[in-house]
């Protein structure tokens, strides 16, 4: 079945007004977006910034009346919208959709990342299989990827590694596959929770030896190892917990940081650790050390 989509050229002062009245006459799901290609990495704490060409779109059933539900919004925002079209948005799997552009990527020499439903292109290599479901984490975002590349350079046989903001299960599952004893998942995420207990089963391995956790339900067994795939602004305000979770000479990997906050995560983590390499993938970095 087909749907219809409302597009609404706006400024970041009308946008949510119009998402809520769209929200209010019935919309399926609205979403805001660029429209000028000015992309917002990460917003400071407590921000919710909007980019000053902004696009509203909300969805809808396709046997709505598109002349009355465009001037019942009207009416709820009490003003004319000039900039607004409908458009036919074809039902489609968008499950295969998204399936059809993940593609097996190699994170390091013989560390592949590879969809669980296509067969790895070096059999012979280290091949974690994966299904992201719906949690992040697939090695495509230079995030994810960097963190991957540290972790093949790294000598973690027989290793406990802590896996902060867990997601797919992805950094951790690699860890296991690299030679780890042991992974301690944590995230705020059902979701990522049941998609890194899927993907340790899908590779062969027990789930004993990856067990996940929320945060304030995580052990405090100190690991060799923490990695940690985030965002900026938590790393910062997670600098005690994370610190406090590793050992003596353990290895710190941080990641989801723009090289512009490079300073600012610098400036929490410098007194406990010595920072020992940067690195650098489409404007994210990727940020190791060791705790004195």
């Amino acid at each position: 079945m087909p749907w219809l989509q409302l597009k609404i050229n706006t400024s970041p002062e009308l946008a949510p007004a119009i998402e809520k009245a769209c929200t209010a006459e019935g919309a399926l799901a609205v979403t805001l977006e660029d429209n000028a290609d000015q992309p917002i990495f990460e917003p400071a704490l407590g921000e919710t910034p909007l980019w000053q060409n902004t696009r509203v779109t909300a969805l809808y059933d396709a046997e709505i009346e598109t002349g009355k539900k465009l001037a019942d919004i009207e009416k709820n925002l009490r003003l004319s919208l000039l900039d607004a079209h409908w458009h036919i948005l074809e039902d489609k799997d968008w499950e295969r959709e998204w399936i059809q552009h993940f593609k097996p990527i190699e994170c390091a020499p013989n560390l592949w990342i590879c969809p669980s439903w296509l067969e790895p292109p070096r059999p012979d290599a280290i091949n974690l299989l994966l299904d992201p479901g719906l949690a992040f984490g697939t090695g495509t975002h230079p995030t994810t990827f960097l963190c991957m590349a540290w972790l093949a350079k790294q000598n973690i046989k027989n290793k406990r590694v802590v896996d902060y903001g867990c997601g797919s299960g992805i950094l951790g599952v690699a860890s296991l596959l690299l030679g780890a004893s042991s992974v301690c998942g944590i995230d705020i995420d059902p979701q990522a929770l049941l998609a890194t207990q899927e993907n340790t089963k899908r590779n062969n391995l027990d789930i004993s030896r990856f067990p996940v956790f929320f945060p304030d339900k995580c052990p405090r067994e100190k690991a060799d190892i923490v990695v940690a795939n985030i965002l900026a602004g938590p790393l910062v305000e997670l600098a005690d917990t994370l610190t406090g979770l590793l050992n003596k000479d353990g290895l710190l990997c941080l990641s989801g940081v723009l090289k512009s906050q490079y300073t600012l995560v610098e400036a929490r983590y410098q007194k406990e650790f010595d920072i020992v390499e940067v690195e650098e993938k489409d404007e994210w970095i990727c940020i190791s050390g060791i705790k004195r």
